[in-house]
């Protein structure tokens, strides 16, 4: 695996213009009397939000050098994805397959997935307990020890709905201490639960955005080592649902977004302006809120965690590349289990 974590290239200006120049992307902005030229060796992936121009040859040479385009709305939300020629041995995916039809591997695969999700998310509201009000601390003690019942609770699940069931219950006792962690701030009404499709407050347009983050990064993770994205075990197989990038999301979900998201807020880098209210109720971060995501997130992808297996620090645009190519070593035989990642600190 490289040890250089490269940069995304996020364009969300509408009516930008993005060419090809020869091995570089030109980058024209509407009514902008200069351009910008970046050397393609320096850009890993391209995400566009809303109505962004790019070039044929762009997306060609793109294409013949697997470097995925992923395509957002303007509120963040996943539309689509380029990544070219398909990667990986046929053998993988056929592994992957086979797991799927095996009801005792593709349970026990579902079970690591979710715990892995509570362990982190139940680490998350104990990191922010420190720095609450001695209530609203008190609050988040409460929801993580239930949220460690769950994690016992899992071991004992029969099947993979029955696991669904413990994950829907655990991300309901997951935001309810999280709304406690949360610092009023003037123009953001308190965050009460999650919402979404759309989100109709500031907290939850951020969590979609953030999650949309998280989905495009192990997204191309998975593509990266060869894996199917459509075929997962917790999420199953369900028309143009990448189960397996839902699957393999969950555990960095507490930690890469909602984590963010606290910092963002609580911090007040990010304010009621970067928000704003469309027709219908939804609401999402207005251009200038997205450009202080976007580098706050580009920040934390380079932030090192240690990862367990690995026995050292990992950056975090690497960890969902780890973790894919660890479930890949586990279909194939290689290792017992899936191990999810665990943060630590």
């Amino acid at each position: 695996m490289t040890a250089e974590l490269l940069n995304t290239l996020y364009v969300q200006t509408q009516g930008a213009d993005l060419r090809l120049e020869e091995d570089s992307v030109r980058v024209r902005l509407p009514e902008a009397t200069t351009r910008r030229v970046l050397p393609l060796r320096r850009i890993d992936a391209i995400v566009v939000y809303g109505h962004v121009n790019l070039s044929t040859e762009l997306i060609t040479r793109c294409a013949q050098d697997a470097r995925p385009i992923t395509w957002m709305s303007g509120g963040g939300r996943f539309l689509g994805r380029l990544d070219g020629a398909v990667r990986g041995n046929v053998l993988l995916r056929q592994a992957q397959h086979r797991a799927l039809a095996d009801e005792s591997v593709c349970l026990e695969i579902a079970r690591n997935v979710v715990a892995g999700k509570i362990r982190n998310s139940r680490w998350i509201i104990l990191r922010a307990a420190r720095d609450a009000s001695p209530s609203a601390r008190e609050a988040m003690r409460v929801g993580a020890a239930t949220l460690a019942e769950k994690v016992d609770s899992v071991a004992s699940a029969g099947d993979v709905n029955t696991l669904r069931g413990i994950e829907g219950d655990s991300a309901r006792l997951h935001f309810a201490a999280f709304r406690h962690a949360l610092r009023s701030a003037e123009g953001i009404p308190p965050f009460e639960r999650r919402v979404r499709r759309p989100p109709t407050d500031p907290v939850n347009a951020l969590l979609s955005y953030l999650y949309g983050l998280v989905r495009g990064m192990v997204h191309g993770a998975a593509e990266q080592v060869g894996l199917d994205p459509y075929v997962g075990y917790l999420h199953g197989i369900r028309p143009a649902k990448p189960g397996l990038v839902l699957d393999l999301m969950e555990e960095f979900r507490p930690v890469l977004a909602d984590r963010l998201a606290l910092t963002l807020l609580n911090r007040r880098q990010l304010r009621a302006d970067h928000f704003e209210k469309l027709p219908g109720g939804a609401v999402r971060l207005t251009e200038d809120g997205r450009s202080v995501v976007i580098q706050a997130w580009q920040e934390a992808r380079q932030q090192p965690w240690e990862h367990g297996l690995a026995g050292r620090a990992v950056p975090a645009g690497l960890l969902p590349v780890m973790q894919a190519r660890l479930l890949a070593r586990h279909l194939r035989g290689d290792l017992p289990g899936y191990l999810p990642w665990k943060a630590t600190a």
